[in-house]
């Protein structure tokens, strides 16, 4: 049937709403690319939108030059993988286990996990807790005490709770233990809200910064977000030469895309999931 020219104007104008939407999200990344590669002079005036002006890379050269840098992102790359990997086991574990109505105290342990959403023992107690594991300068202070978010734990529990329980009885008739039943038969049928969950971790631990400011004194065990941001601290009172106002005018930027980069570009892989995984284990009214 040939669309009538209302529904045409409509198409047309949500169109054009969409593409005005794209752009109003793109035009911060854009700006901040185009800052990151311009000079100095031309940031200062303010004459750059989304293209380069007085093309640079005085900065880029600068950080990517520093062997300081590139371990610090070695260590934010192991340090993603570790936590990510934990924070999964653990999260998938104690979801699976409330999702369980079966489970005696399950009421118990969900009140825990909720009051723990809203309430924190600070950061002066975190801190001696921390030290007197002997965990100061170690992986472990970075990745246990964030081990398990709250919301992603009630994400996690609501999506198996909707899962068919015939599946399970089915596979425990056949004589598979309740950690058989979740790595064979669950977790397979679950890639979608998993991936969104990887993808919410690795965005958290590769972002995070703050902990390893509070636990990490080794400037060799720092993530490379730490050492950004000390960068972006220190050229904040340039010293007024050509190179320290270069460095001054878009470190931030430069900051800014080095550190958001990975994470864009791990988005794409993971992006089928995201939208069905939130929905699926959503929870419902």
């Amino acid at each position: 049937m040939k669309d009538s020219r209302g529904y045409t104007v409509f198409r047309v104008l949500n169109a054009a709403a969409i593409i005005a939407i794209c752009f109003a999200t793109l035009y911060p990344f854009l700006n901040v690319l185009a800052v990151a590669f311009s000079s100095q002079g031309f940031i200062n005036a303010g004459q750059v939108n989304i293209v380069p002006r007085g093309f640079n890379v005085t900065t880029f050269q600068l950080v990517m030059s520093d062997p300081q840098f590139w371990r610090n992102y070695g260590n934010t790359v192991i340090y993603t993988v570790v936590a990510t990997a934990v924070s999964m086991v653990l999260t998938t574990m104690f979801a699976y286990a409330l999702s369980k109505k079966r489970l005696k105290g399950r009421a118990f342990f969900v009140g825990v996990a909720v009051f723990t959403m809203f309430f924190a023992g600070g950061i002066i107690p975190n801190y001696v807790l921390i030290n007197s594991l002997g965990w100061r300068n170690t992986i472990w202070a970075l990745v246990i005490p964030n081990a398990i978010s709250i919301f992603n734990l009630l994400v996690m529990k609501s999506f198996f709770e909707n899962f068919p329980e015939e599946l399970e009885e089915a596979a425990s008739i056949d004589g598979l233990t309740t950690y058989g039943i979740l790595l064979r038969i669950v977790l397979p049928l679950s890639k979608a809200v998993l991936a969104t969950m990887v993808l919410f971790y690795a965005v958290s631990f590769w972002n995070s910064w703050f902990s390893a400011l509070l636990y990490l004194s080794k400037p060799d065990l720092w993530p490379v977000t730490l050492y950004l941001r000390n960068l972006l601290m220190s050229a904040s009172a340039p010293d007024g030469s050509d190179e320290g106002l270069q460095i001054a005018a878009n470190v931030k930027a430069v900051t800014m895309l080095l550190t958001v980069l990975p994470i864009v570009c791990l988005y794409p892989f993971l992006q089928k999931y995201f939208v069905s995984g939130v929905m699926l284990g959503s929870v419902k009214a």
